[in-house]
Formats: C-alpha cells, structure tokens, sequence
C-alpha cells in the first residue's frame, strides 16, 4: 500500500441528503452532520476545531487505486480563502467494510494553508472493480474528529472482460438558481460505477449577476464577482457547503472536467467574455488562481500540463477521453474577428488534439468515450420567432446577429472538428459517443460527416448531452411554463438539424449512461421543481447507440 501527497499546482446541516444515501454511506455523525449545515455563519463557529465541514471526496478510480480529498477547518473562522488556522496533520484510513474492520491501506498528510487546508491522498494497491470505504482523522490525542464516512470505487483491470459500467452524468450547476437535487438522487443510487461531471461546476458571477427566475434562491459568497485566489477557494468552498453536493462526493467517486464559469464566462486562451482587464485584473494571473482553486478543492488528478485532459480505462469497455476546452483554445469568433472556419483557429490546441486521435486510434476498448464540454454536434436553426431566437442565441453562445452557429461550441471552431470527424472516419474508429453539458438543455445527436447531406452522409459517432442540475434554460429565461413555447423551437431545431433526434429545452435534471458491450444508452432524469429541496426525480426518456452503427435511437424504458 503507497499514498502520495499531492500538492497544489506551482502555478497560479442535519444533513438530509446522507439520510437519502444510507444505502451507499453511512449517515454523519451529529457533530459533523451539524458542521456541514451552510445556513449561518455562527453554526461555523460554533463547530469544534478542527472539523470537517466540507464533506470528502474522491475521483479519478483507477483499477489499484483512487484519489481520496476533503478539507480541514483548523480553527473556528478558517473559512477557505482565509488564510488562517495552524498546519494540521490528517490522517486518511480506506476500508474494505463502512465499520473499518478490514483495513486496506491509511497513510497521513497535512493540512495547510498553502494549500487552502484542503488535501489529497493518491491512494495505489487497492483491488480493481471493488468498493471501498474511507474517511480522515484530525486533531490532537484526545480531541480527534473524524470526517463522515465516504464510499468509493475502483475501475476494472485494464484487460478485463467488463459485463457493465453505468455513469451519472451532470452539469451546470449555479448555487443561485435552485437546490442541488439532482446530486441528492443520484447519491441514493448504489448502481454507478462513477458520477461524470462535465463542467460548470460553480458559477464565478457576484449575487444576482446570473439570469434566475426571480430573486437568487441563495446568495453567492463572497457576493462580488470571483477574481482572485482568495474568492475562487471561498467560492468552492460556499458550493461544498450543500448538502445534496456533500452526499454525491460521499457516495461515488467523481470524474470532472472545467468548463467556462470555473474561470469567467466564454473563457479562452487569452482571456473571458466575463474579463475586463482594465478593472478585473490580468487574465493570466485570474486563471492561475482559477486553476489552483480547482486542483486544491476537487478530487481531480491534473494533466502533466496542469489541466484537465486525462484519460481513464474501464477494462476493455470502455476508454473515457476527458477533454480541456478552454485553456487552449482561440478567442471566439465574431464579426471582426476571425472565421468560425479559419484552419488557423483551435478549441483543443495542436497538442491536445493530436492525443486525442491517437488515444482514439489506438484504443481496443469497445466504447470510446469522449468527456467533453461544449456540444460538438452542428447546430443550424431554421425560421424562429424573435422572441425564441433571442434566448436560445445566449444558451447556445451564438452571436447576438443570430447567424447560426454556435461560436463557444465546437461550430465556432469547425476545423478541428472536420479533422477530429475525418480522422474518425479515416481510421474507422467505431462506437464514439461523446457526452457533453454546457446548454442547459438535453440532446441526442448523431455527429455526422457532413450536416448538409445528412442522412445521406454517413454519422462518424454519436453524442449525448445532459440538461443542467440548475442553471436556467428557455423557460427560465422566457419566464414560461415548461414544454410550451420550447416545442416550436425543439421543431424547429430537428428540422433544421435531421442528425438531432430529440431536445429537451427546459428541464433540469441529469442523465444516467449505462454501457455493455452492446450498446451505450443514456436515461434522461428530470426533476419537479429546481427550487423546492424535496425535489422528485423521474425518468422522463431514453437514447441508446447500438455497437457498429454510429446511430441514435429512442428506447421506450430507462435501464433501471
């Protein structure tokens, strides 16, 4: 058994959702189950110190190891981004039972605040395709406090034959807009492998700055816009504060990659649609304290490079592909400033798209999966009224002129999606199925060859993308009831794009990916209300691929 400290990048309350989790983790104990309430500030002072009142965590499984996270409160008033509170040993314990009797590797590491007190423990010599429990010890000899009990999960052998792997897929989930519901349920299920979250984690807006249905149901903290290193770990650490969020890191082991708002708005290599330099600071110093917020609070290993783009095996079904779309890529296009089809223009860097291709080319996985933010499947609109064409332009990231095509997607960037569709087809690389976040909006796409001629041209791989856990979408915006005005534009949007095979413009939700040898299908989940805490959850559609044929089809029930 090894463990590793993994240090930050050189650069740059009852709690009621455990209760909903206990078939998956055991429910907190009251001390720290009263720790984790983010209603008041005085609770927070209230707690014992140390405490543990960001919950635990752990990502990235490997088939012998996991990475296993969470954050010490050294003292009462050590909020993240404070600076404050002593170095603070921790000790880190995995179990292959929820009351530790079979131990299977502890280790210990430090707290501090060079790295936000948060820590992370690369736990290696574990078995593959097998749960296991863990949590974390703080404090001196009589004063210890554990953390609450967390599960994980290891991948399958990189060479084993896998009957199944089943996914939660989320996005976009803005702390201002509603209630993290969609983390509560997909925490109550004891069936995923893993929980992929694409993107959007946490919002970088100051209170009120985000479109919302009404008033913010919760404000943001700190209330200003996030620019510096101190508001990036404050504003991680308000989100880790929710209980539903809390129970999701508790009960599966999460798979993450960035989208825009982990930094500002439309993020690209040199700067932000969200970034004024002139009053907000360099761009270049806001990632980096961006970035470093990110690797400190998230259960994610980095890149060799210091992003996201990684690579992770399960067994011989699966190779998910994690793409960074933002550190690399070109300024948006817009009138005056460059051609959505300038060869010249990247959303991936040379780099990164080369190793893409070449993990696609050389994978003898039977599904290759392919984790990235933004939609990669062309989108045209035909004849829509103004008052539609209008909220679906900010959705979509298409220009305030309406032309149409998506510039934040990979329609702003149509050259590296050609080459990355050719070298598909090229090399007859079957059964891609990219999954993907980012519109507030649920779709099931064919990626075709060339839109124009589809169907007549053929379909390189298929896409999947997920709706958002809060984040508002047409109705939201529009101010409507659900499933009204939407229709025209879903119509409107399959008519014009015969690859679509259905979109879902105002639910909030998630999806649930369940992979055989067979096929991949993924069941869309929607919840009642984003703004109630007692949200239901239910199955509202199903879209499978089929091995061999690169095509989307409706199925009439959700796996379980």
């Amino acid at each position: 058994m090894t463990s590793r400290h993994i240090p930050s990048p050189s650069r740059r309350t009852v709690v009621r959702a455990a209760a909903a989790t206990a078939a998956a983790v055991p429910v907190l104990s009251a001390t720290a189950a009263a720790a984790a309430s983010p209603s008041t500030d005085s609770a927070r002072a209230a707690a014992p110190a140390p405490a543990f009142l960001h919950g635990v965590a752990s990502g990235d499984p490997l088939p012998d190891g996991v990475l296993l996270w969470t954050r010490v409160t050294p003292e009462p008033g050590a909020e993240p981004g404070s600076g404050r509170g002593a170095d603070t040993p921790v000790r880190w314990e995995v179990a292959e039972d929820r009351e530790f009797t079979a131990p299977a590797g502890s280790g210990t590491t430090l707290a501090s605040a060079a790295s936000d007190h948060t820590v992370k423990a690369d736990v290696r010599g574990l078995r593959p395709a097998t749960s296991y429990y863990f949590r974390f010890t703080a404090g001196g000899e009589g004063a210890e406090v554990r953390s609450p009990v967390g599960r994980t999960r290891t991948a399958p052998a990189t060479g084993a034959s896998v009957a199944g792997l089943r996914f939660g897929v989320v996005s976009c989930a803005n702390w201002e807009a509603g209630w993290f519901s969609a983390y509560r349920h997909l925490a109550a299920r004891g069936d995923l492998d893993a929980v992929l979250h694409l993107g959007d984690y946490l919002y970088e807006y100051a209170t009120g700055g985000y479109p919302t249905q009404g008033a913010a149901l919760r404000e943001h903290r700190p209330a200003h816009e996030i620019l510096n290193l101190a508001d990036y770990r404050l504003r991680h650490g308000t989100y880790k504060t929710d209980t539903d969020l809390q129970a999701l890191h508790a009960a599966h082991p999460v798979i993450a990659i960035w989208d825009d708002h982990e930094f500002a708005n439309d993020a690209w290599s040199g700067g932000a649609q969200n970034h004024t330099p002139g009053t907000e600071g360099v761009w270049a110093e806001r990632v980096a304290a961006a970035k470093q917020a990110y690797f400190e609070w998230m259960p994610v290993r980095a890149s060799t490079e210091g992003t996201v783009h990684r690579r992770l095996r399960f067994g011989r079904l699966a190779d998910l592909h994690l793409l960074d779309l933002r550190s690399f890529r070109s300024e948006q296009a817009s009138i005056g400033n460059g051609s959505v089809d300038d060869p010249e223009r990247t959303i991936t860097g040379r780099a990164q798209l080369d190793w893409l291709k070449a993990g696609l080319a050389g994978s003898d996985a039977v599904w290759k999966l392919v984790g990235t933010s933004v939609m990669i499947s062309p989108v045209a609109f035909g004849a829509l009224p103004a008052h539609l064409l209008g909220p679906l332009t900010g959705l979509l990231g298409l220009p305030k002129e309406g032309l149409a095509f998506s510039v934040d997607q990979w329609d702003g960037y149509t050259d590296d999606r050609k080459e990355l569709i050719g070298h598909l087809r090229d090399r007859g690389i079957r059964d891609t199925v990219f999954l993907t976040g980012d519109v507030h909006m649920a779709w099931a796409s064919e990626v075709p060859v060339k839109a124009a001629t589809y169907p007549l041209s053929p379909s390189a791989a298929t896409e999947f993308v997920v709706t958002s856990v809060t984040s508002d979408n047409l109705d939201d915006i529009l101010r409507v009831a659900p499933q009204t005005v939407s229709t025209v534009a879903s119509a409107a949007v399959r008519t014009a794009n015969r690859h679509v095979k259905w979109v879902d413009m105002d639910s909030h939700g998630y999806g649930v990916l369940d992979v055989t040898a067979e096929r991949s299908q993924m069941d869309y989940y929607v919840l009642s209300d984003k703004t109630a805490q007692d949200a239901t959850s239910a199955w509202v559609r199903s879209y499978r691929t089929r091995r061999g044929t690169q095509k989307v089809e409706r199925v009439d029930r959700p796996v379980r």
